[in-house]
């Protein structure tokens, strides 16, 4: 089954290839979306995919980076947008 899930990750997120990683890890696991940094120093996801691969994303989001410090994820839930491909977005 298709899922569209958003994540919103703190912690040391930023400056440590965090999004980089991530959409290497997303290409890896087949799941489309995107990456962003925010500007609370934050790191914004949107992952679309098979459920088991979406979630598996998610899970690696608790590691990322070798450098990253991850002290919490939040995970919500919407509608299937069609993304075809994963991009690191530069705001």
């Amino acid at each position: 089954m298709l899922v569209h899930k958003e994540a919103v990750i703190k912690g040391k997120v930023q400056g440590v290839f965090y999004r980089g990683s991530t959409k290497e890890k997303a290409l890896e696991l087949e799941v489309m979306g995107e990456v962003w940094n925010n500007a609370d120093g934050s790191v914004g996801l949107i992952a679309e995919g098979e459920e088991a691969q979406v979630d598996a994303l998610l899970v690696w989001c608790w590691q990322g980076s070798l450098r990253a410090e991850v002290e919490e994820v939040i995970v919500s839930t919407g509608s299937i947008k069609g993304f075809k491909n994963f991009i690191v977005k530069r705001l």
